[in-house]
């Protein structure tokens, strides 16, 4: 993309660079947690990140714990973010390069915990979208359902799961859903998240799960399999129709953060002018906070370095 495309001129990119955050999404976080203040808590000590590369999200929750709310004895603080990609290292964050659906996941973060359950677990994680909007809402609500089969393994009671949604035509199931394990389920959308996108995030507060009900992963078992015995009802599919059944379908609180005086998501900066507080021509190029760890055109380029890769006539 060239210097002048609207990527490169949009705000959240730039300011993102300039206050060393390795993506815009870090701001998606911050205006949550202006709106909800999970992340202001001071006995928040145990916390996840799920989906969490590059690692916008982790350095947003190393700032908040260990430097906004910074005490006396920060030891029994610890955050663990958990991608499949690889991710370079962030101050005071355990980077875990692992699968969320396999068991041994869930058995490596309550080791790194000493068998304590994480207080709080986000995820910001979404699929490559293909444009097909109900392909792609289908492939994000397999991942959420993912994040959420780990979450109810890991958090504890009264804890908080936040994770991006697509917002489509059959998301009030999913509210239903969730209702069955937090008491409060809110669907945000935060002023750093573009208007033109059908992404919002899920904030479930105060979990609860039924008593008599022990989550256990297993890659043997399926959703359904999965969540038996937590009241949560499947989505019949039959191609025979015996009886007629009507989903429990509900509407959530929809609300917007960010304070009025953050910037527009849509909007992009002029190439010539001069950035009001800093006083410096907003054109200026930034270096990349951090480089890609392990990018898909890698190969392609040791291969050129080698003459090796040769265009065929």
């Amino acid at each position: 993309m060239g210097k002048r495309s609207k990527d490169k001129r949009d705000l959240y990119y730039r300011k993102a660079k300039e206050q060393g955050y390795r993506a815009r999404s870090a701001f998606k976080l911050l205006q949550l947690n202006e709106q909800y203040h999970f992340l202001d808590d001071p006995n928040l000590k145990r916390v996840v990140d799920l989906c969490a590369a590059p690692g916008s999200w982790s350095q947003v929750l190393s700032r908040k714990l260990f430097v906004d709310n910074k005490s006396e004895d920060d030891s029994g603080k610890k955050i663990i973010a958990v991608d499949l990609q690889p991710m370079s290292p962030i101050d005071n964050v355990t980077c875990l390069q692992a699968d969320i659906t396999h068991p041994k996941t869930f058995n490596k973060i309550l080791e790194l915990f000493g068998n304590e359950k994480a207080q709080f677990v986000c995820s910001d994680g979404a699929p490559d979208v293909t444009g097909l909007h109900d392909l792609d809402e289908y492939v994000q609500q397999q991942l959420i359902m993912s994040a959420l089969q780990l979450t109810t393994c890991i958090l504890e009671k009264g804890g908080v799961f936040i994770a991006k949604i697509f917002r489509g035509r059959d998301i009030d199931l999913l509210y239903s859903q969730l209702g069955f394990l937090f008491k409060k389920i809110i669907c945000a959308k935060p002023r750093s998240s573009r208007g033109t996108s059908l992404e919002a995030f899920i904030v479930c507060l105060d979990y609860c799960p039924p008593k008599d009900w022990v989550p256990k992963l297993d890659l043997n078992k399926s959703v359904t399999e999965f969540f038996e015995g937590c009241n949560i009802k499947e989505i019949h599919n039959n191609s025979i129709i015996t009886k007629w059944y009507e989903e429990d379908r509900d509407i959530v609180d929809f609300m917007t953060c960010g304070s009025l005086d953050a910037y527009d998501s849509d909007a992009t900066y002029h190439i010539d002018v001069k950035d009001e507080l800093s006083n410096d021509l907003l054109n200026v190029s930034l270096n990349p906070v951090q480089m890609p760890t392990n990018p898909p055109y890698k190969r392609a380029l040791e291969l050129k370095r080698k003459g090796k890769l040769t265009r065929s006539i």
